[in-house]
């Protein structure tokens, strides 16, 4: 089985339907898009594109440029999308992970090698099947050998996982910045689709910062996910996105797919809303998996409130509450949040659910300081200034 994680209804905070047409159960945004259009309009609330051949938006929707400037001279400069792919394919590598009952298949990126080693990065849930040696892992490199390769380190909250390799002097994927992107700006998705190895496929930023979660009940993982119309398909899981300059800016994660009642995860297929973890959000994880084999996770200290269905995210009394990692007061009981107090905004964003909460508190690093609006109910609010902690992450 080749994974690639697919999103359900209430863990996707999408409303991609708002403004749009539906034709067999797919959301399609109003307008028409052609060769020749380089501007849309994105609306403020549900970020769906829209065509804008008069280079002007109705109310309510914001102007872009498909293709930031810099990314579109790139591309000029290269002559064409093909020396992207000259540059980028070299580091990418499927993933291969075989067990007892069968194996999965998913693909990574060389971010890091030496004279007699390098390191891959990849999705958590492509080789999770692996793990305590439940099974053996290698990859296939662009020249196409296979070698063996050993599980680093991997945090299941931020669907990461790093592996080895006794390969050195390997070609490195260059790194971007994920915080530079733009909805509209140009990528392209490297991996190894259904087991095709050296596919790509191109496409643009959708949306940013879209709240999205993955995994089963217990080990889901939370992702402020980069979300792209470049087709991501099983197999693509682990490898990268670039944007126009070839330079990594997320890892490709997720899908979400269609069947005749809407969104489902029991059929997997791109139709066009593919989701990436933003580069500059998964280094931190990298980083730390190289260096320790472990990583952390900020920590705010509360538990959220599932029966909550109102707007924001809801939390539960503190005594009720129990997480691993905090002894005595947390940080939000000891800025002063009260109990079972409704979480509304987190440095200035608005938190429509307790998904996007908890997103939003994963994307910063530990010790960072964040201002959280919060009060006992959705008209009685006030700011609080809290220093996240630290809990070692799974």
């Amino acid at each position: 089985m080749r994974k690639l994680f697919t999103t359900t209804p209430a863990k996707l905070a999408m409303g991609f339907v708002v403004g749009a047409t539906v034709a067999g159960g797919v959301a399609t945004a109003a307008g028409t898009f052609s060769g020749n259009v380089t501007t849309a309009c994105v609306d403020n609330r549900t970020s769906a594109i829209y065509a804008s051949s008069t280079g002007t938006c109705a109310a309510g929707r914001s102007l872009v440029t498909l293709g930031a400037p810099a990314q579109s001279a790139a591309i000029v400069a290269n002559n064409s999308i093909k020396a992207v792919v000259a540059k980028v394919s070299p580091a990418v590598v499927t993933v291969n992970v075989t067990t007892s009952t069968g194996g999965d298949t998913g693909s990574g990126s060389i971010i890091k090698s030496d004279a007699t080693s390098s390191y891959i990065v990849t999705n958590n849930h492509v080789i999770d099947a692996a793990v305590g040696g439940a099974g053996t892992v290698s990859v296939t490199l662009d020249n196409g050998d296979d070698v063996s390769a050993t599980i680093v380190g991997r945090d299941a909250n931020y669907d990461l996982a790093v592996l080895k390799i006794a390969r050195g002097n390997q070609p490195v994927i260059a790194q971007g910045d994920s915080t530079a992107l733009s909805i509209g700006d140009q990528v392209i998705a490297f991996g190894s689709p259904l087991g095709l190895d050296h596919t790509v496929t191109a496409g643009i930023v959708s949306s940013l910062n879209r709240p999205v979660t993955t995994g089963t009940s217990g080990t889901e993982s939370y992702v402020d996910a980069i979300q792209t119309d470049a087709a991501i398909n099983p197999g693509n899981s682990g490898g990268p996105l670039t944007n126009a300059a070839g330079e990594m800016i997320g890892i490709n994660s997720a899908i979400a797919s269609t069947s005749s009642s809407g969104l489902s995860t029991s059929q997997s297929g791109s139709i066009g809303l593919g989701f990436a973890i933003p580069i500059n959000e998964a280094n931190r994880i990298i980083n730390q998996i190289i260096a320790t084999g472990k990583s952390t996770r900020p920590l705010l200290g509360v538990c959220f409130d599932n029966n909550y269905t109102g707007k924001g995210a809801k939390m539960l009394p503190y005594a009720q509450c129990t997480l691993t990692g905090v002894t005595g007061q947390g940080p939000a009981q000891a800025a002063g949040i009260p109990d079972s107090a409704i979480i509304t905004q987190i440095n200035g964003v608005k938190i429509p659910d307790q998904v996007t909460a908890i997103v939003r508190i994963r994307a910063f690093a530990p010790k960072t300081t964040v201002t959280i609006m919060a009060g006992p109910t959705l008209t009685n609010q006030r700011a609080y200034t809290v220093t996240l902690g630290e809990a070692a992450s799974s």
